[in-house]
């Protein structure tokens, strides 16, 4: 639900695709099997082609402190692929003739701005100008509370425009908050009942829901950050995110859901076109997501400690999911080799060394860092010999030392450099070297 410290978006561009029908998996287990044992990854992995599932890998723990491992039906918050089952709602209410694409929203929401101009393909297509509530300082000291609907719309509606309606694309988790709010209006039901009718029972996918607070005994993960253990993150309340990052599922319902959807199973092909036009940067609850010269149709989404993909590529009838509930790696390059594995394309399996580091080393490096260049606030903690941080409204992510006072974060692809004498660091990612200085 909420983005990285620095987004970085699942694709790679290189050479042509050769398709192949033969499959190295043993390739694949012995990548997983290397990120297991240097606890850089725990969640599960699928893969169908057409409606059969070929590949499904499950590494790591469910429920850490009880040594409760992941199986290959254990269920995660998918955070914001969500919104691609809000979109699907939505699109099957208009089937239904209860709502209109080009409906505006003021009738349900009159208090909040520009609300006569903003109509519910705005709010799809994150076109509304509506700013993104879990972007604010605030958000992740109240996500652990419970949000009325009323109080979520006024948390909303308290912020100003940040563009006019159909400007440009920004992503906002507001927009799918807003519609959800709508679809249980128009249906008179919660957003749950509606998913299971609409949606989950009526194609069988047994393993997804909206969430409630996670039941390890529903085989439901726990999510963690890696400080030197797993640590167990605290919980996002489930009246927060709504159908913009609340519901949970695994990767095998997830690729049964993109094979369903994408060849035309679930929604009109009306609808379903209206769906991948791409407005901006978005379609409506999905984007494009390329890999060589192929293009997927897909979504990420991330909420506490939990991080997740699909992506379909119809053309070739794959669909591919990943759901993470503790990561200390980069996951973009974890799908990178999943799909490698499936379009025979050369990866490598990766090797690790760590630097040893000690507590005193890193409490020189501890305190409040700003830079005049980005508009963030970054926390740097420790817990043990790990090195924290934290921007401004963004989750925790812990650093790797890479050498003396160089830190690197697999998670967002940075390099952080400490000047201890000098009070500083030196953040390096995606090409771009923004200087932060230690705040008195």
């Amino acid at each position: 639900m909420y983005r990285n410290l620095i987004n970085t978006i699942f694709y790679v561009f290189l050479s042509q695709f050769v398709f192949s029908q033969q499959y190295d998996f043993q390739k694949l287990d012995k990548y997983f099997d290397s990120l297991k044992e240097n606890n850089r990854f725990m969640g599960t992995v699928a893969i169908s082609k057409g409606n059969e599932l070929i590949y499904t890998k499950s590494i790591g723990f469910l429920d850490f402190e009880n040594n409760i491992l992941l199986n290959s039906n254990s269920k995660f918050r998918i955070g914001s692929i969500s919104k691609t089952f809000t979109s699907v709602l939505v699109l099957k209410s208009e089937e239904e003739g209860k709502l209109n694409l080009d409906d505006t929203i003021e009738d349900f929401f009159p208090d909040l701005p520009n609300s006569e101009k903003i109509t519910i393909e705005n709010l799809l297509s994150h076109r509304s100008g509506i700013f993104n509530f879990t972007d604010s300082s605030e958000y992740m000291e109240y996500r652990i509370q419970p949000k009325s609907r009323q109080e979520l719309i006024k948390i909303i509606s308290n912020f100003d425009s940040i563009f006019k309606p159909g400007r440009r694309s920004e992503y906002s988790n507001s927009n799918y908050v807003l519609l959800t709010i709508i679809l249980e209006e128009v249906y008179s039901r919660n957003y749950s009942e509606i998913l299971s009718e609409k949606i989950t029972k009526p194609y069988e996918l047994n393993h997804t829901y909206y969430g409630d607070k996670i039941d390890i005994n529903n085989n439901e993960a726990k999510s963690y950050m890696y400080a030197g253990e797993w640590i167990e993150q605290e919980e996002t309340d489930a009246s927060v995110p709504l159908g913009a990052g609340g519901i949970v599922s695994n990767p095998s319902d997830l690729t049964k859901f993109s094979h369903l959807l994408f060849t035309g199973k679930i929604l009109k092909d009306q609808s379903l076109e209206k769906m991948k036009k791409i407005n901006g940067q978005y379609g409506l609850g999905i984007f494009t997501i390329p890999f060589y010269k192929k293009t997927a149709f897909g979504h990420t989404g991330g909420i506490d400690g939990f991080s997740s993909i699909f992506a379909n590529f119809t053309e070739d009838g794959i669909s591919y999911s990943l759901n993470s509930n503790g990561t200390n790696f980069n996951n973009n390059d974890i799908s990178i080799a999943v799909l490698s594995a499936i379009f025979d394309k050369p990866y490598e399996i990766p090797t690790f060394s760590n630097y040893e580091i000690y507590p005193e080393d890193l409490d020189k490096l501890i305190g409040t860092y700003s830079s005049k260049t980005m508009p963030l606030i970054i926390e740097v903690t420790r817990e043990d010999n790990t090195l924290i941080i934290q921007g401004t409204g963004q989750p925790k992510i812990s650093l790797e030392a890479v050498e003396r006072n160089i830190f690197k974060s697999n998670i967002v692809g940075a390099e952080f450099e400490f000047n201890p004498e000098e009070n500083s660091f030196i953040l390096r990612q995606n090409g771009a070297k923004i200087k932060f200085v230690k705040n008195n």
